[in-house]
Formats: C-alpha cells, sequence, structure tokens
C-alpha cells in the first residue's frame, strides 16, 4: 500500500520521461480501449447535459455574452467573473462525476494492460464507501477551477495539469484522504508538468479528429486525451510495492 510520503519521494526522484514515448503509448493503448473510453466519455456527456438542462429548468444555468452596448474588455471581464462564480455548483457537481467515471476508467485501463479478467465497472466509485470522498474532491476540484479563472488565463492553464492528476491518484490510492490526494496530485503535476500538458495537448489534437466523422465521431476518440496521466502515474509511481531501493528513485531530480 502507497502512503503519501512514499509517493512524494518517487515523484521527487522520478525518472526522466520520453515525450515520443507517451505519445506512442498512449495510442497503443487507446487502440485497446477506445471502446471502453467511448463509453465513459458518453457517460460524462450525458452527466453533463443533464446537470446543465437542470439548472437551466430552475434558472441557475450561466448567461450569454451581450454586444448590445458594443465590445468592451469591461463587458468581457464582468460576464466572465459572474459565469465562474454562478457556474459553482453546476461546476461541482459535474467534477465530482467526472472525476468518479475517470477513476473507474483508469482502473480499466490498468486492467486491460494487465490483461485482467473481470467485468468493467464504470460505476465503481459511486459506492458508498467512495463517493463521498468522490464529492469532496468535485468540491475542491470546484474552488479551485473558479479562483484560478478568476485569475483569468494563465493561472487557470497551471492547475489543469494538476487538477487532471484527481482522477488518477483516487482510482489506485482510495484509501487516501482528500488532503493527500490533493498534494499528491499538485505533487506529481508540478513536477511532471511540461511533459503532461505537452502530451495532453497533442493528445486532445487526435482526439478532435473525431469531428471529421460528422462531429459525433469525437466521441469515439477523445478519450485519448486522458491516456498521458495514466502513463505517467505508471512510469513514475507504478501499481504495485516495490522494495525500499525501488522506492528510492530510479532517476535523477530532473524537473518538467
Amino acid at each position: 500500500m502507497n502512503t503519501l510520503n512514499t509517493l512524494q519521494q518517487k515523484i521527487s526522484n522520478a525518472k526522466d520521461l520520453d515525450f515520443g514515448d507517451i505519445i506512442s503509448n498512449s495510442i497503443d493503448l487507446f487502440k485497446k480501449i477506445w471502446l471502453k473510453g467511448f463509453l465513459v466519455v458518453l457517460l460524462i456527456a450525458v452527466s453533463t447535459f443533464v446537470i446543465s438542462l437542470g439548472f437551466q429548468l430552475i434558472g441557475l444555468a450561466p448567461g450569454t455574452l451581450d454586444f448590445n452596448n458594443g465590445f468592451d474588455i469591461e463587458t468581457i471581464t464582468g460576464f466572465y467573473s459572474q459565469n465562474a462564480i454562478y457556474s459553482i455548483p453546476q461546476t461541482i457537481l459535474i467534477g465530482t462525476l467526472t472525476l468518479a467515471f475517470l477513476a473507474a476508467f483508469y482502473r480499466i485501463c490498468k486492467q486491460t494492460e494487465a490483461g485482467e479478467t473481470g467485468n468493467d465497472d464504470y460505476f465503481y466509485f459511486f459506492k458508498k464507501e467512495y463517493f463521498s470522498k468522490v464529492f469532496m474532491l468535485g468540491i475542491i476540484y470546484g474552488l479551485i477551477a473558479t479562483i484560478t479563472q478568476l485569475m483569468f488565463l494563465i493561472p487557470y492553464i497551471y492547475v489543469l495539469v494538476p487538477l487532471s492528476y484527481f482522477a488518477v491518484i483516487f482510482a489506485f490510492n482510495p484509501d487516501f484522504s482528500e488532503t493527500e490526494i490533493v498534494k499528491a496530485s499538485f505533487a506529481l503535476g508540478n513536477k511532471k508538468w511540461l511533459i503532461t500538458f505537452g502530451s495532453m495537448f497533442v493528445m486532445g489534437i487526435l482526439g478532435m479528429l473525431g469531428m471529421l466523422a460528422c462531429g459525433i465521431g469525437v466521441l469515439f476518440t477523445i478519450s485519448i486525451i486522458y491516456l498521458p496521466m495514466f502513463l505517467i502515474y505508471k512510469d513514475v509511481i507504478g501499481f504495485k510495492d516495490h522494495s525500499e531501493i525501488d522506492q528510492i528513485g530510479l532517476g535523477d531530480d530532473i524537473d518538467y
């Protein structure tokens, strides 16, 4: 069983990762799990639609940008800030469900890579013993995302990388507390920020190629954007307990 100190030590001493390997391994893994990824993306999309529709029906949906009085920066910043605040409840709910589905997806990815047999449980983290923790993580995720949005583009882009590790850290360390998951996610995200962002960007472009298939094809391809975090976690931390020698780290303390 991993502890937070063990994870932090492995992250601190993480070996040099090859960008090309992350890209090629993501593509190889996607070939194996594309249908499972499609189902996860479909579940997330349906959940997002239902939640958004519900907020619209009760009149709490974000507003639309109005340029009737002309185009100016003050109008844009006011709209942006107001929507970020009003969207907090919606962001928390969507974030909670997304984290639960993605954590289950990462478990399925591990099972697929290991050749393990068994049913693909997409609702694994909706169980009573996990969901309260997922909900708290959704609240933390929503608040961090909102605060950084209010600080505008650069801080928001930066925290997207650590936030993207919430699901994978939780998936393989469900015994961690919410605080420990957040600390581990930011430790890994900060340590491997550049390679994570770069691989997500490339995978995002590849994932959007599904738009060429009448738009709906993106549902079959966009799940590839979630795979770099899984592979980076696998290379830096791994899934099995190691000896004390292995826990010291395999490479120099190199930042990305």
